[in-house]
């Protein structure tokens, strides 16, 4: 099964949690505190892949989650961190945010990496919570939890040529003929119906062709299947244009010509600007040549025409000539330039104060690693919380605003008493 695109949901490994731990000696007093910090999350890695063809692989399986950190121990030890996990894709396969639709990578080099989610950080166990006057704190941090997200993978075939044309006009016989690809064949419509990719050999060099499924007019606006797979083209270098010129479908090849380049137009004004050669295919049957006279008299003037048969092989060796010498002026395919878009860890220290009325409720990333440092039945952990608002000038930013004994002062859900 061929699918080129996938809508999938990830979430990086949590961070594990520091834990509280104190130093004990065989028959005394326990010591100081020895609680160490967890793990950090696994990351979402992304990695392109060159054996890989489509993204059947993310059709059934959606979810994936990164592994967690692990707690840390006694002894000041360290949780282990959470395992990365890799996801493999084709090159070519474009990564977007679902609900920005902002394009996070193109993996369009084999073994380009892309971290799209970092694990969250480990927790700090107590023995990191002492100073001078904290001799015994009886608190440390939870580790950092990570949020889902899903992405959608679009796979963009990574090609030098694209062959186009209507159903049943010979591209994948000539596929098959000018690279060593085995497409399946059939004197039917849509017998193509995924991209095809080939490599031809000319002399000591090469370049990749690949045969894009049978277009048909209105692909562009979604008839068929063919705005599924005008995406496939739009990295290739240039077109070949393959017409049929025998009339056995009964359709006029001048008339094949402007349809598909109509839809091309339609799809991407930068895709009907590609270079584009045209071929005519099946000149050994009856009545080819009164139409290939028709359309060279039409186009022919614009376009130079290669004619073939590509059920005989005659005309192929002088079509892979004329496509090795065009592309040899063109520039090579590049990767799409987007803006980067990136999940980014909010700032922990930003937070905003809020009222209504005698409460003030104050959010933001600071509070969100407060909450995980704090036990609300633990003096230590509460007079902890109170200095670093202290010290961060929230609680002057309290006063300032109105505060008083009476407020109310909301904090990670938890209500307090307002205390200069």
């Amino acid at each position: 099964m061929f699918i080129d695109r996938a809508l999938i949901t990830i979430k990086a490994g949590d961070g594990g949690n520091g834990i509280i731990s104190f130093i004990h000696y065989k028959g005394k007093v326990s010591g100081g505190p020895d609680g160490g910090d967890g793990g950090k999350g696994g990351d979402i890695i992304f990695v392109a892949d060159k054996h890989l063809s489509n993204l059947s692989d993310y059709y059934y399986k959606t979810k994936y989650v990164a592994e967690n950190g692990e707690q840390g121990g006694s002894k000041d030890c360290f949780g282990r961190s959470g395992k990365d996990l890799v996801l493999k894709v084709p090159l070519g396969t474009v990564i977007r945010d679902k609900e920005t639709g902002n394009i996070i990578a193109d993996m369009f080099f084999d073994g380009q990496k892309k971290v799209v989610l970092t694990g969250g950080d480990g927790g700090k166990g107590n023995a990191k919570f002492t100073n001078a006057r904290r001799h015994t704190p009886h608190f440390s941090q939870t580790g950092e939890k990570t949020e889902t997200k899903q992405v959608l993978l679009e796979l963009k075939t990574i090609a030098d040529v694209g062959l186009v044309g209507f159903p049943n006009v010979g591209k994948s016989t000539i596929l098959s003929k000018i690279t060593r690809a085995r497409p399946k064949i059939a004197n039917y419509h849509f017998t193509t119906l995924s991209p095809n990719l080939g490599v031809a050999d000319y002399y000591d060099n090469q370049f990749v062709v690949a045969d894009i499924p049978g277009l048909i007019e209105g692909a562009s606006e979604g008839a068929g299947l063919g705005i599924e797979f005008l995406r496939h083209i739009e990295r290739t270098r240039m077109l070949v244009h393959v017409i049929d010129v025998s009339g056995v479908e009964g359709r006029d090849p001048f008339e094949d010509y402007l349809k598909i380049n109509a839809e091309l137009k339609n799809y991407s004004k930068e895709l009907a600007k590609l270079k584009q050669i045209i071929v005519a295919n099946k000149t050994d049957m009856f009545g080819a040549e009164e139409n290939l006279k028709a359309l060279k008299e039409k186009i022919g003037k614009k376009h130079k025409i290669i004619e073939i048969s590509a059920i005989t092989g005659v005309g192929l060796d002088q079509l892979k000539k004329v496509v090795y010498d065009t592309l040899s002026k063109l520039p090579p395919v590049k990767p799409l330039e987007f803006e980067e878009f990136n999940y980014v860890k909010p700032d922990r220290l930003s937070y905003e104060i809020m009222k209504e009325g005698e409460t003030f409720v104050i959010v933001g990333s600071l509070i969100e690693v407060l909450k995980r440092n704090v036990v609300m039945d633990d003096m230590n952990s509460l007079a902890y919380m109170h200095k670093v608002l202290r010290d961060r000038g929230i609680i002057k930013e309290l006063k300032n605003m109105g505060a008083t004994d009476k407020s109310t002062i909301i904090i990670g859900g938890e209500e307090f008493e307002f205390v200069d």
